[in-house]
Protein backbone atom coordinates (compact mmCIF):
# COMPACT_ATOMS: atom_id res chain seq x y z
CA UNK A 1 0.00 0.00 0.00
CA UNK A 2 2.80 2.22 0.56
CA UNK A 3 4.52 1.59 -2.46
CA UNK A 4 1.76 2.24 -4.32
CA UNK A 5 0.20 5.48 -2.33
CA UNK A 6 4.17 6.77 -2.79
CA UNK A 7 4.61 6.35 -6.02
CA UNK A 8 1.12 7.89 -7.00
CA UNK A 9 2.26 10.99 -4.85
CA UNK A 10 5.60 10.81 -6.39
CA UNK A 11 3.98 11.19 -9.74
CA UNK A 12 2.00 14.06 -8.81
CA UNK A 13 4.52 15.86 -7.12
CA UNK A 14 6.93 15.08 -10.03
CA UNK A 15 10.23 14.50 -7.76
CA UNK A 16 11.77 10.96 -8.53
CA UNK A 17 10.06 7.87 -6.51
CA UNK A 18 13.31 6.59 -4.68
CA UNK A 19 13.37 9.99 -2.98
CA UNK A 20 9.61 10.14 -1.81
CA UNK A 21 9.98 6.29 -0.98
CA UNK A 22 12.76 6.74 1.48
CA UNK A 23 11.47 9.67 3.23
CA UNK A 24 7.72 7.82 3.32
CA UNK A 25 9.79 4.93 4.96
CA UNK A 26 11.62 6.33 7.75
CA UNK A 27 7.65 8.02 8.50
CA UNK A 28 6.32 5.05 8.55
CA UNK A 29 9.20 3.48 10.75
CA UNK A 30 8.69 6.30 13.50
CA UNK A 31 4.75 5.04 13.73
CA UNK A 32 5.23 2.94 17.32
CA UNK A 33 2.11 0.66 16.38
CA UNK A 34 4.03 -0.80 13.22
CA UNK A 35 6.07 -4.14 13.72
CA UNK A 36 9.66 -3.86 13.67
CA UNK A 37 11.00 -5.54 10.31
CA UNK A 38 14.06 -7.41 10.21
CA UNK A 39 15.72 -9.13 7.10
CA UNK A 40 17.59 -12.04 7.24
CA UNK A 41 21.18 -10.45 6.00
CA UNK A 42 22.11 -13.53 4.06
CA UNK A 43 18.89 -13.31 2.18
CA UNK A 44 19.61 -9.11 1.08
CA UNK A 45 21.97 -9.77 -1.97
CA UNK A 46 19.82 -12.94 -3.14
CA UNK A 47 16.18 -11.26 -3.00
CA UNK A 48 17.20 -7.98 -4.38
CA UNK A 49 19.85 -7.17 -6.28
CA UNK A 50 19.90 -9.78 -9.20
CA UNK A 51 16.59 -9.06 -10.34
CA UNK A 52 17.16 -5.33 -10.21
CA UNK A 53 20.52 -5.00 -11.78
CA UNK A 54 19.65 -7.63 -14.62
CA UNK A 55 16.80 -5.67 -16.35
CA UNK A 56 19.07 -2.92 -16.38
CA UNK A 57 21.40 -4.55 -17.85
CA UNK A 58 19.01 -6.45 -20.43
CA UNK A 59 18.02 -3.04 -21.81
CA UNK A 60 21.16 -1.49 -21.81
CA UNK A 61 22.80 -0.33 -25.52
CA UNK A 62 25.42 -2.67 -25.97
CA UNK A 63 26.93 0.04 -28.56
CA UNK A 64 26.63 2.84 -26.21
CA UNK A 65 28.49 0.93 -23.30
CA UNK A 66 31.59 0.05 -25.26
CA UNK A 67 31.79 3.27 -26.99
CA UNK A 68 32.06 4.23 -23.33
CA UNK A 69 33.53 2.06 -21.77
CA UNK A 70 37.11 4.00 -20.94
CA UNK A 71 35.16 6.40 -18.44
CA UNK A 72 33.15 3.59 -17.17
CA UNK A 73 35.82 2.21 -16.02
CA UNK A 74 37.63 4.60 -14.63
CA UNK A 75 34.45 5.37 -12.46
CA UNK A 76 33.06 1.52 -11.64
CA UNK A 77 36.74 0.99 -11.04
CA UNK A 78 39.11 3.73 -10.31
CA UNK A 79 37.12 6.08 -8.30
CA UNK A 80 35.25 3.06 -6.14
CA UNK A 81 38.91 2.19 -4.68
CA UNK A 82 39.70 5.90 -4.26
CA UNK A 83 36.64 6.24 -2.63
CA UNK A 84 36.68 3.37 -0.20
CA UNK A 85 40.25 4.60 0.77
CA UNK A 86 39.35 7.59 1.46
CA UNK A 87 35.94 6.98 3.70
CA UNK A 88 37.83 4.44 4.97
CA UNK A 89 40.64 7.20 6.06
CA UNK A 90 37.56 9.34 7.37
CA UNK A 91 35.81 7.08 9.27
CA UNK A 92 38.50 5.70 11.33
CA UNK A 93 39.71 9.21 12.24
CA UNK A 94 36.06 10.48 12.53
CA UNK A 95 34.33 7.49 13.91
CA UNK A 96 36.88 5.73 15.48
CA UNK A 97 35.83 2.87 13.58
CA UNK A 98 38.75 0.04 13.42
CA UNK A 99 40.37 0.13 10.08
CA UNK A 100 38.67 -3.12 8.85
CA UNK A 101 34.82 -1.51 9.57
CA UNK A 102 36.08 1.64 8.36
CA UNK A 103 36.91 -0.52 4.81
CA UNK A 104 33.77 -2.48 4.95
CA UNK A 105 32.20 1.57 5.03
CA UNK A 106 33.86 2.67 2.80
CA UNK A 107 33.48 -0.56 0.19
CA UNK A 108 29.55 0.54 1.17
CA UNK A 109 28.73 3.91 0.51
CA UNK A 110 31.47 3.79 -2.81
CA UNK A 111 29.25 2.54 -5.91
CA UNK A 112 26.53 4.90 -6.56
CA UNK A 113 23.16 2.96 -7.09
CA UNK A 114 21.55 1.80 -10.42
CA UNK A 115 17.97 2.16 -9.76
CA UNK A 116 18.19 5.74 -8.71
CA UNK A 117 20.50 6.68 -11.35
CA UNK A 118 18.03 5.44 -14.34
CA UNK A 119 15.04 6.60 -12.26
CA UNK A 120 16.14 10.10 -11.81
CA UNK A 121 17.92 11.01 -14.77
CA UNK A 122 14.98 9.11 -17.32
CA UNK A 123 12.76 11.93 -16.10
CA UNK A 124 15.82 14.87 -17.42
CA UNK A 125 16.15 15.48 -21.41
CA UNK A 126 20.43 14.95 -20.83
CA UNK A 127 22.28 14.09 -23.61
CA UNK A 128 22.38 9.74 -23.82
CA UNK A 129 25.76 9.56 -23.63
CA UNK A 130 26.39 10.62 -20.23
CA UNK A 131 22.61 8.54 -19.28
CA UNK A 132 24.84 5.35 -20.81
CA UNK A 133 27.89 6.78 -18.66
CA UNK A 134 25.75 6.83 -15.83
CA UNK A 135 23.84 3.68 -15.95
CA UNK A 136 27.06 1.29 -16.89
CA UNK A 137 28.86 2.83 -13.82
CA UNK A 138 26.26 1.37 -11.63
CA UNK A 139 26.43 -1.36 -13.26
CA UNK A 140 29.69 -2.34 -12.91
CA UNK A 141 30.75 -0.21 -9.97
CA UNK A 142 28.93 -2.93 -7.67
CA UNK A 143 31.71 -5.61 -8.57
CA UNK A 144 34.53 -3.80 -7.64
CA UNK A 145 32.84 -2.25 -4.44
CA UNK A 146 31.39 -6.20 -3.61
CA UNK A 147 35.21 -7.32 -3.79
CA UNK A 148 36.57 -4.81 -1.36
CA UNK A 149 33.68 -5.28 0.92
CA UNK A 150 33.78 -8.83 1.28
CA UNK A 151 37.53 -9.25 1.86
CA UNK A 152 36.83 -6.28 4.21
CA UNK A 153 34.11 -7.97 6.66
CA UNK A 154 36.03 -11.00 5.99
CA UNK A 155 38.85 -9.40 7.97
CA UNK A 156 36.65 -8.19 10.62
CA UNK A 157 35.74 -11.60 10.90
CA UNK A 158 38.87 -13.16 11.00
CA UNK A 159 40.92 -10.40 12.20
CA UNK A 160 43.72 -11.34 9.31
CA UNK A 161 44.04 -9.56 5.58
CA UNK A 162 46.39 -10.49 2.63
CA UNK A 163 46.56 -7.40 -0.19
CA UNK A 164 48.37 -10.06 -2.52
CA UNK A 165 45.27 -12.45 -1.92
CA UNK A 166 42.96 -9.84 -1.99
CA UNK A 167 44.47 -9.09 -5.33
CA UNK A 168 44.27 -12.31 -7.15
CA UNK A 169 40.85 -12.91 -5.61
CA UNK A 170 39.41 -9.52 -7.79
CA UNK A 171 40.85 -10.47 -10.59
CA UNK A 172 39.83 -14.27 -10.45
CA UNK A 173 36.22 -12.86 -9.25
CA UNK A 174 36.18 -10.13 -11.94
CA UNK A 175 37.02 -12.89 -14.83
CA UNK A 176 34.75 -15.62 -13.75
CA UNK A 177 32.04 -13.61 -12.86
CA UNK A 178 32.03 -12.11 -16.81
CA UNK A 179 32.91 -15.87 -17.86
CA UNK A 180 29.93 -17.17 -15.96
CA UNK A 181 27.69 -14.52 -16.69
CA UNK A 182 28.33 -15.05 -20.23
CA UNK A 183 27.76 -19.26 -19.93
CA UNK A 184 24.49 -18.36 -18.52
CA UNK A 185 23.49 -16.37 -21.00
CA UNK A 186 24.27 -18.39 -23.73
CA UNK A 187 22.50 -21.48 -22.08
CA UNK A 188 19.57 -19.12 -21.85
CA UNK A 189 19.26 -17.76 -25.46
CA UNK A 190 19.66 -21.22 -27.06
CA UNK A 191 16.49 -22.41 -24.66
CA UNK A 192 14.59 -19.13 -25.46
CA UNK A 193 15.65 -19.58 -29.36
CA UNK A 194 13.82 -23.19 -29.35
CA UNK A 195 10.78 -22.08 -27.83
CA UNK A 196 7.61 -19.57 -28.58
CA UNK A 197 6.16 -19.92 -24.91
CA UNK A 198 5.43 -16.66 -23.61
CA UNK A 199 4.19 -17.80 -19.85
CA UNK A 200 7.61 -20.48 -20.17
CA UNK A 201 9.94 -17.61 -21.34
CA UNK A 202 9.01 -15.19 -19.26
CA UNK A 203 9.51 -17.60 -16.27
CA UNK A 204 13.02 -18.51 -17.91
CA UNK A 205 13.47 -14.53 -17.58
CA UNK A 206 12.88 -14.19 -14.33
CA UNK A 207 15.35 -17.39 -13.31
CA UNK A 208 17.99 -15.98 -15.39
CA UNK A 209 19.48 -13.45 -12.95
CA UNK A 210 19.11 -15.49 -10.08
CA UNK A 211 21.33 -18.62 -11.88
CA UNK A 212 23.57 -16.23 -12.93
CA UNK A 213 24.24 -15.06 -9.43
CA UNK A 214 23.88 -18.43 -7.79
CA UNK A 215 26.36 -19.46 -10.15
CA UNK A 216 29.18 -16.87 -9.53
CA UNK A 217 28.66 -17.15 -5.57
CA UNK A 218 29.03 -20.95 -5.39
CA UNK A 219 33.41 -20.36 -6.68
CA UNK A 220 33.35 -17.51 -5.34
CA UNK A 221 33.23 -15.16 -8.34
CA UNK A 222 31.86 -11.85 -8.63
CA UNK A 223 27.82 -12.70 -8.83
CA UNK A 224 26.90 -9.43 -9.91
CA UNK A 225 29.45 -9.33 -13.15
CA UNK A 226 27.81 -12.31 -13.62
CA UNK A 227 24.02 -11.44 -14.03
CA UNK A 228 25.32 -7.91 -15.37
CA UNK A 229 27.22 -9.88 -18.33
CA UNK A 230 23.90 -12.11 -18.87
CA UNK A 231 22.04 -9.68 -19.19
CA UNK A 232 24.08 -7.55 -21.55
CA UNK A 233 24.61 -10.70 -23.61
CA UNK A 234 20.86 -11.22 -23.83
CA UNK A 235 20.13 -7.54 -24.17
CA UNK A 236 22.08 -8.02 -27.49
CA UNK A 237 20.23 -11.52 -28.45
CA UNK A 238 17.32 -11.32 -27.78
CA UNK A 239 15.75 -9.27 -30.47
CA UNK A 240 16.79 -11.87 -33.04
CA UNK A 241 15.81 -15.35 -30.65
CA UNK A 242 12.48 -13.79 -28.25
CA UNK A 243 9.10 -13.58 -30.76
CA UNK A 244 6.71 -10.05 -30.46
CA UNK A 245 4.43 -12.28 -28.44
CA UNK A 246 7.14 -12.79 -25.87
CA UNK A 247 7.89 -9.56 -25.72
CA UNK A 248 4.93 -8.72 -24.84
CA UNK A 249 4.67 -10.16 -21.44
CA UNK A 250 8.63 -10.41 -20.87
CA UNK A 251 9.19 -6.69 -20.57
CA UNK A 252 5.45 -5.59 -18.64
CA UNK A 253 6.51 -8.31 -15.70
CA UNK A 254 9.96 -7.25 -15.56
CA UNK A 255 8.57 -3.47 -15.54
CA UNK A 256 6.16 -4.61 -12.57
CA UNK A 257 8.83 -7.15 -10.58
CA UNK A 258 11.53 -3.70 -11.09
CA UNK A 259 8.58 -1.40 -9.47
CA UNK A 260 7.96 -3.46 -6.92
CA UNK A 261 11.12 -4.56 -5.45
CA UNK A 262 12.64 -1.10 -6.04
CA UNK A 263 9.31 0.27 -3.94
CA UNK A 264 9.92 -2.67 -0.73
CA UNK A 265 13.88 -1.56 -0.41
CA UNK A 266 13.65 1.74 -0.80
CA UNK A 267 10.94 1.85 1.67
CA UNK A 268 12.57 -0.96 3.93
CA UNK A 269 15.79 1.43 4.00
CA UNK A 270 13.80 4.13 5.75
CA UNK A 271 12.14 1.48 7.81
CA UNK A 272 15.70 0.96 9.33
CA UNK A 273 16.01 4.49 10.76
CA UNK A 274 14.19 3.90 13.96
CA UNK A 275 15.67 1.00 14.98
CA UNK A 276 19.70 2.54 14.07
CA UNK A 277 18.78 5.66 16.16
CA UNK A 278 17.47 3.14 19.02
CA UNK A 279 20.82 0.84 18.96
CA UNK A 280 22.85 4.07 19.00
CA UNK A 281 21.31 5.85 22.06
CA UNK A 282 23.86 5.86 24.00
CA UNK A 283 25.90 8.46 21.74
CA UNK A 284 24.86 11.82 21.15
CA UNK A 285 22.38 12.87 17.74
CA UNK A 286 24.14 15.84 17.44
CA UNK A 287 27.58 14.54 17.35
CA UNK A 288 26.20 11.56 14.96
CA UNK A 289 24.73 13.69 12.48
CA UNK A 290 27.43 16.00 12.01
CA UNK A 291 29.85 13.18 11.71
CA UNK A 292 27.44 11.47 9.26
CA UNK A 293 27.90 15.20 7.10
CA UNK A 294 31.13 15.72 7.02
CA UNK A 295 31.42 12.15 5.72
CA UNK A 296 28.94 12.97 2.96
CA UNK A 297 30.76 16.28 2.02
CA UNK A 298 33.82 14.30 1.79
CA UNK A 299 31.69 11.96 -0.31
CA UNK A 300 30.50 14.14 -2.78
CA UNK A 301 33.81 16.14 -3.25
CA UNK A 302 35.95 12.76 -3.61
CA UNK A 303 33.78 12.21 -7.11
CA UNK A 304 33.63 15.61 -7.98
CA UNK A 305 37.23 16.01 -7.79
CA UNK A 306 38.17 13.08 -9.53
CA UNK A 307 35.92 13.05 -12.25
CA UNK A 308 37.05 16.57 -13.42
CA UNK A 309 40.80 15.58 -12.24
CA UNK A 310 40.47 12.28 -14.31
CA UNK A 311 38.91 14.28 -17.38
CA UNK A 312 41.42 17.43 -17.79
CA UNK A 313 44.53 16.41 -16.16
CA UNK A 314 45.89 14.09 -19.05
CA UNK A 315 44.97 16.96 -21.55
CA UNK A 316 46.78 19.82 -19.17
CA UNK A 317 49.87 17.72 -18.42
CA UNK A 318 50.82 16.02 -21.77
CA UNK A 319 49.62 17.88 -24.70
CA UNK A 320 51.66 14.81 -26.93
CA UNK A 321 49.71 11.80 -25.63
CA UNK A 322 46.62 13.52 -26.05
CA UNK A 323 47.06 15.32 -29.40
CA UNK A 324 43.75 15.29 -31.11
CA UNK A 325 41.42 14.24 -28.29
CA UNK A 326 38.68 16.90 -27.66
CA UNK A 327 38.41 18.81 -24.58
CA UNK A 328 35.74 16.95 -22.82
CA UNK A 329 31.83 19.73 -22.35
CA UNK A 330 32.47 21.13 -18.37
CA UNK A 331 28.37 20.77 -18.55
CA UNK A 332 28.29 17.41 -19.34
CA UNK A 333 31.46 16.75 -16.81
CA UNK A 334 29.43 18.70 -14.09
CA UNK A 335 26.23 16.42 -14.47
CA UNK A 336 28.13 13.18 -13.66
CA UNK A 337 30.56 14.82 -11.46
CA UNK A 338 27.12 15.49 -9.44
CA UNK A 339 25.00 12.57 -10.24
CA UNK A 340 26.35 10.11 -7.24
CA UNK A 341 23.17 8.76 -5.96
CA UNK A 342 23.03 5.77 -3.34
CA UNK A 343 20.60 3.76 -2.72
CA UNK A 344 19.54 -0.13 -3.05
CA UNK A 345 23.63 -1.35 -3.15
CA UNK A 346 24.62 0.56 -0.53
CA UNK A 347 21.59 -0.78 2.11
CA UNK A 348 21.68 -4.19 0.91
CA UNK A 349 25.24 -4.53 1.56
CA UNK A 350 24.58 -2.70 4.91
CA UNK A 351 21.86 -4.72 5.55
CA UNK A 352 23.97 -7.85 4.97
CA UNK A 353 26.49 -7.21 7.40
CA UNK A 354 27.10 -10.16 10.10
CA UNK A 355 25.37 -9.11 13.55
CA UNK A 356 28.22 -11.41 14.92
CA UNK A 357 32.32 -12.38 14.57
CA UNK A 358 34.24 -15.13 15.38
CA UNK A 359 33.42 -16.39 19.42
CA UNK A 360 30.20 -14.31 19.14
CA UNK A 361 31.30 -11.16 19.89
CA UNK A 362 29.32 -8.28 17.84
CA UNK A 363 30.04 -6.80 14.71
CA UNK A 364 32.65 -3.83 15.47
CA UNK A 365 30.58 -0.64 14.79
CA UNK A 366 27.52 -2.26 12.85
CA UNK A 367 25.41 -0.02 13.87
CA UNK A 368 27.31 3.02 12.85
CA UNK A 369 27.79 1.84 9.37
CA UNK A 370 24.05 1.38 9.04
CA UNK A 371 23.62 4.93 10.56
CA UNK A 372 25.84 6.70 8.17
CA UNK A 373 24.75 4.24 5.19
CA UNK A 374 21.55 5.75 5.95
CA UNK A 375 22.73 8.70 6.23
CA UNK A 376 24.73 8.85 3.01
CA UNK A 377 21.52 7.60 0.66
CA UNK A 378 19.28 10.51 2.53
CA UNK A 379 21.40 13.22 1.62
CA UNK A 380 22.94 11.88 -2.06
CA UNK A 381 18.96 10.75 -3.33
CA UNK A 382 17.03 13.80 -1.55
CA UNK A 383 19.89 16.68 -1.97
CA UNK A 384 21.99 15.65 -5.58
CA UNK A 385 18.97 13.94 -6.62
CA UNK A 386 16.42 17.11 -5.98
CA UNK A 387 19.31 19.62 -7.05
CA UNK A 388 19.63 17.71 -10.31
CA UNK A 389 16.92 19.07 -12.22
CA UNK A 390 17.81 22.92 -11.23
CA UNK A 391 21.55 22.43 -12.19
CA UNK A 392 21.01 20.90 -15.83
CA UNK A 393 18.36 24.16 -16.20
CA UNK A 394 20.94 26.36 -14.62
CA UNK A 395 24.10 24.76 -17.07
CA UNK A 396 21.50 24.93 -20.30
CA UNK A 397 22.16 21.28 -20.93
CA UNK A 398 19.28 19.20 -23.19
CA UNK A 399 18.57 16.63 -25.50
CA UNK A 400 21.29 16.10 -28.76
CA UNK A 401 18.52 13.96 -29.97
CA UNK A 402 20.66 12.06 -31.63
CA UNK A 403 18.96 8.81 -31.36
CA UNK A 404 15.67 10.03 -31.99
CA UNK A 405 17.25 11.03 -35.41
CA UNK A 406 19.11 7.64 -35.30
CA UNK A 407 15.53 5.80 -35.04
CA UNK A 408 13.36 7.81 -37.00
CA UNK A 409 16.52 7.13 -39.79
CA UNK A 410 16.05 3.51 -38.85
CA UNK A 411 12.39 3.38 -39.30
CA UNK A 412 13.11 4.67 -42.94
CA UNK A 413 15.32 2.66 -43.73
CA UNK A 414 13.17 -0.21 -42.60
CA UNK A 415 10.13 0.45 -44.38
CA UNK A 416 12.19 1.41 -47.95
CA UNK A 417 13.20 -2.30 -47.04
CA UNK A 418 9.61 -3.00 -47.07
CA UNK A 419 9.24 -1.86 -50.43
CA UNK A 420 12.07 -3.49 -52.08
CA UNK A 421 10.79 -6.39 -50.83
CA UNK A 422 7.07 -5.72 -52.27
CA UNK A 423 8.77 -5.08 -55.85
CA UNK A 424 9.52 -9.00 -56.38
CA UNK A 425 5.68 -9.94 -56.36
CA UNK A 426 4.89 -7.32 -58.82
CA UNK A 427 3.51 -10.11 -61.42
CA UNK A 428 3.57 -13.08 -58.70
CA UNK A 429 0.79 -11.76 -56.60
CA UNK A 430 -2.29 -10.11 -56.59
CA UNK A 431 -2.02 -6.47 -57.57
CA UNK A 432 -5.07 -4.76 -56.14
CA UNK A 433 -3.42 -6.19 -52.31
CA UNK A 434 -0.16 -5.30 -53.39
CA UNK A 435 -1.28 -1.62 -54.63
CA UNK A 436 -3.01 -0.88 -50.88
CA UNK A 437 0.02 -2.70 -48.91
CA UNK A 438 2.48 0.12 -50.83
CA UNK A 439 0.25 2.87 -50.23
CA UNK A 440 0.33 1.93 -46.21
CA UNK A 441 4.08 1.88 -46.42
CA UNK A 442 4.39 4.90 -48.35
CA UNK A 443 2.02 7.09 -46.64
CA UNK A 444 4.28 5.63 -43.40
CA UNK A 445 7.43 7.04 -45.17
CA UNK A 446 6.14 10.09 -45.67
CA UNK A 447 5.06 10.28 -41.60
CA UNK A 448 8.19 9.56 -40.88
CA UNK A 449 10.42 11.73 -43.18
CA UNK A 450 8.21 14.75 -41.47
CA UNK A 451 9.10 13.98 -37.86
CA UNK A 452 12.64 14.34 -39.27
CA UNK A 453 11.96 17.64 -38.90
CA UNK A 454 9.27 18.25 -36.37
CA UNK A 455 6.80 21.40 -35.42
CA UNK A 456 7.60 23.46 -32.96
CA UNK A 457 5.50 22.64 -29.83
CA UNK A 458 2.85 25.60 -29.11
CA UNK A 459 4.35 26.85 -25.17
CA UNK A 460 0.52 27.59 -24.48
CA UNK A 461 -1.05 24.60 -24.76
CA UNK A 462 1.73 21.67 -24.60
CA UNK A 463 0.10 19.95 -27.68
CA UNK A 464 1.93 17.89 -30.52
CA UNK A 465 0.75 18.40 -33.89
CA UNK A 466 -1.98 18.58 -35.34
CA UNK A 467 -1.48 15.26 -36.87
CA UNK A 468 -1.47 13.56 -33.10
CA UNK A 469 -4.37 15.65 -31.65
CA UNK A 470 -6.42 14.35 -34.70
CA UNK A 471 -5.44 10.82 -34.01
CA UNK A 472 -5.75 11.01 -30.49
CA UNK A 473 -9.47 12.05 -30.80
CA UNK A 474 -10.10 9.74 -34.07
CA UNK A 475 -8.84 6.41 -31.38
CA UNK A 476 -10.75 8.11 -28.49
CA UNK A 477 -14.05 7.90 -31.02
CA UNK A 478 -13.48 4.07 -31.81
CA UNK A 479 -12.66 3.17 -27.97
CA UNK A 480 -16.12 4.20 -27.02
CA UNK A 481 -17.88 3.38 -29.68
CA UNK A 482 -16.93 -0.54 -29.28
CA UNK A 483 -17.38 -0.20 -25.81
CA UNK A 484 -20.76 0.43 -26.65
CA UNK A 485 -20.74 -2.24 -29.09
CA UNK A 486 -20.48 -4.78 -25.99
CA UNK A 487 -22.15 -2.74 -23.79
CA UNK A 488 -25.30 -3.35 -26.07
CA UNK A 489 -24.25 -7.30 -26.67
CA UNK A 490 -22.99 -6.72 -30.09
CA UNK A 491 -19.74 -8.38 -29.42
CA UNK A 492 -18.08 -9.99 -26.27
CA UNK A 493 -15.50 -9.46 -24.11
CA UNK A 494 -13.23 -10.91 -26.10
CA UNK A 495 -13.29 -9.71 -28.81
CA UNK A 496 -13.38 -6.02 -27.10
CA UNK A 497 -9.96 -7.46 -26.01
CA UNK A 498 -8.42 -7.90 -29.31
CA UNK A 499 -9.99 -4.38 -30.86
CA UNK A 500 -8.13 -2.76 -27.53
CA UNK A 501 -5.08 -4.53 -28.37
CA UNK A 502 -4.70 -3.09 -31.87
CA UNK A 503 -5.71 0.04 -30.57
CA UNK A 504 -3.37 0.26 -27.14
CA UNK A 505 -0.18 -0.38 -30.12
CA UNK A 506 -1.30 2.44 -31.96
CA UNK A 507 -1.63 4.62 -28.74
CA UNK A 508 1.69 3.84 -28.05
CA UNK A 509 3.80 4.44 -31.01
CA UNK A 510 1.46 7.53 -31.34
CA UNK A 511 2.83 8.80 -27.35
CA UNK A 512 6.37 7.35 -28.59
CA UNK A 513 6.33 10.02 -31.12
Amino acid sequence: MAVAGLALLARKIQIPYPILFVIGGTVLGCIPCLPRIRLDPDLVFLLFLPPLLYPAALLTSWRDFRANLRPICMLAVRLVLLTTVVIAFVAHKLLGLPWAAAFVLGAIVSPPDAVAATAITQRLRVPRHIVTILEGESLVNDASALVIYKFAVVAVLTGSFSLVMAGVQFVFASVAGILIGAAIGWIASLVHERLDDPPVQTTLSLLTPFAAYMAADQVGASGVLSVVTAGLYLGWRSPKIIGSRTRFQIFPVWEMVVFILNGLIFILIGLQLPQILENLSGQPLMQLIRAAALLNLVLILVRIAWIFGAERLPLLLSKKSTKGSTVPNWRHTAIVAWTGMRGVDSMAAAMALPLTVSGGAPFPGRDLILFNTFAVILVTLVFQGLSLPLIIRWLGIVDDGVVAREELQARIRAVRAALSRLDEFKGKSDDQSLGRIRVEFESRIRELESELTPPVRSPETGQGTSYQRLLADALLAERRTILQLRNERFINDEALRRIQRDLDLVELRLNRG
